[in-house]
Order: structure tokens, then C-alpha cells, then sequence
């Protein structure tokens, strides 16, 4: 079951109150979105937006159980001026980020995002992909020339061994097309030694996942927006789960300092109790900013 990440910080920062307008552009399971609704309702509204088709039509038949006043969209965050016209909204009192996969992504979603899984290498969020026509992992393991496997591996994972892993991976494919993420993992495992608990593929995976989504460049560009469609008073809230995404969120609102408060001088992370119950929580990093 995925557990929402933050929850009780991210509604203690966001301070919904009823009748008020949120944006939460990574809804997936819906946690933080029906907590926001709680303190939103009657009369509030949520946008709920997400790659993840699937997770979309989760979150609908939840919503419609309980009868809250929800709009959905698929696509992504940084949509945010589409999406708003569609639903002749001007303005919202907050915006909401959960960056990265999800739990069910993992576990039910079948698209490689796990090197402890025996899937196809897709690595997209999207349900509804246009295989073999959009990018995939599988595409960037199989067919990208060995320096440019090794600069995204160095960018998007910060990847010390890059080298020796692209290395792997060009040898094994002209052998035979790389097609699952265990193969992709066992290659990287042979080729690179194991250093403590974390798995040497982990990076790669990473950076890979980052680079099929354009993950980081989607989070630019969505920042650039926000500031136009909130409120003032409004909040934005981000959660990032590594110094790439973090990095990206502290610039920019060191940046914008004419258009936003920082209210986290330095980010909010999980408790001990949480990332005992929740493993995936313990890179959590929340920035909170209100706007001016």
C-alpha cells in the first residue's frame, strides 16, 4: 500500500481551509490530495493531475465514494495553465509536489522502475504509452552511443562508476538486447562491486528513470509557472527525494525571492517513527514557500 510521505507536515504547512482551491500535480494515490479535501470542504476544490492513468482511476472510484469536489487531469504538472483554463480556474491557494514513483508504481505498475523486479525496461509513468514510438529505458540501454549513456548516468545519477557501467551494458547488448530491469541490474552488479547495503544499480536506475520522464526539466519548467497561478498568501510545497530535484526547488526559490517566502530555512524530513514505517521516506525533503 503506498503511504503518502510528510502527510501530517504537508497539511501543517499548506494550512487548507474550507472553501479553498489546491493543486496537487503528482496525485497518484490520492493521500495527500483527501487529506487536503478534508480541510477543504464543502465547498473547496482539488486538482488532481498525474501521468499515471491508472493511479488516476484509483484515485476517481476513492473519490467518488466519498463525494468530494475533485477535478482530475492526466498529463503533467507542468501543465499548470492548461489545466487551470480548462477548469476556468484563475488562481489556487496552494500547490502541492510529490516528486519521483510511487509505491504502486513498484509494485503493480510492471514498467521496470525496480532493479529487484523481473520487468520490461519502460520506466515511464505513463499507463498509456505509445510503446516502441516514445522514449523508453529500453531504447537509452539498447541503442544510445556508449559517452551518452555514460553523461546521463554522470548527470542524472551522479554515478561515480559510469564509465565501467556503460561499458557492461554496450559489451552485453551486442551479445543480446537488453529487455528486463534484472538483466539491466545483474549487468551493473557484475560489473561494479557492491559497497555496503545499496545496490550498485541503484543510480542507474535513477538516472535513467529521471532521463526517459525529463524529469528535472519538467520540475524547471513547472516552477517558472507556479508564481502566475497562486494566490497571494498562496503556498507551494515540494517534496524531493534526491540532492538533483532539491537542489533545482532551493535555487529557484533563492531566486524568486520577490515572489516567495521560504517558510523552511532548511527542509523538513521525516521523523524516525516514519521512516521505520515507511522505508521510501527516509530521502524525504520538504521545501515550503509562501507567496507574496
Amino acid at each position: 500500500m503506498h503511504k503518502s510521505v510528510l502527510l501530517n507536515e504537508v497539511i501543517e504547512y499548506l494550512n487548507p481551509n474550507p472553501g479553498e482551491i489546491f493543486y496537487d500535480g503528482t496525485a497518484n494515490g490520492g493521500g495527500h490530495s483527501l487529506a487536503i479535501w478534508e480541510r477543504v470542504k464543502p465547498n473547496g476544490k482539488v486538482l488532481a493531475i498525474d501521468k499515471d492513468e491508472s493511479a488516476m482511476k484509483r484515485l476517481k472510484d476513492e473519490v467518488q465514494k466519498i463525494g468530494a469536489n475533485f477535478i482530475f487531469f492526466t498529463g503533467s504538472y507542468e501543465n499548470i495553465d492548461e489545466y487551470l483554463k480548462k477548469a476556468k480556474i484563475d488562481k489556487v491557494d496552494g500547490i502541492l509536489l510529490d516528486l519521483g514513483y510511487s509505491s504502486y508504481q513498484i509494485e503493480e505498475g510492471k514498467r521496470g522502475f525496480s532493479f529487484l523486479r523481473d520487468e520490461l525496461l519502460i520506466m515511464r509513468y505513463e499507463t498509456n504509452l505509445d510503446f516502441g514510438n516514445e522514449l523508453t529505458a529500453y531504447h537509452v540501454v539498447n541503442s544510445f552511443p556508449k559517452p551518452r549513456i555514460i553523461e546521463i548516468l554522470k548527470e542524472y545519477g551522479e554515478e561515480r562508476q559510469a564509465e565501467k557501467i556503460a561499458e557492461a551494458i554496450v559489451r552485453q547488448r551486442k551479445i543480446k538486447k537488453i529487455e528486463t530491469s534484472k538483466e539491466l541490474a545483474e549487468i551493473i552488479e557484475n560489473a561494479v562491486k557492491r559497497k555496503g547495503k545499496i545496490h550498485p544499480a541503484t543510480k542507474t536506475f535513477q538516472a535513467i528513470r529521471i532521463f526517459v520522464n525529463q524529469e528535472l526539466e519538467e520540475l524547471k519548467n513547472a516552477l517558472k509557472k507556479f508564481p502566475k497561478f497562486l494566490k497571494q498568501g498562496g503556498r507551494l510545497a515540494v517534496i524531493s527525494f534526491h540532492s538533483l530535484e532539491d537542489r533545482i526547488v532551493k535555487r529557484f526559490l533563492k531566486e524568486h525571492k520577490d515572489d516567495f517566502q521560504i517558510l523552511t530555512k532548511k527542509p523538513v524530513i521525516p521523523t524516525k517513527k516514519e521512516v521505520l514505517e515507511n522505508k521510501r521516506s527516509r530521502s524525504a525533503k520538504l521545501r515550503v514557500a509562501i507567496k507574496l
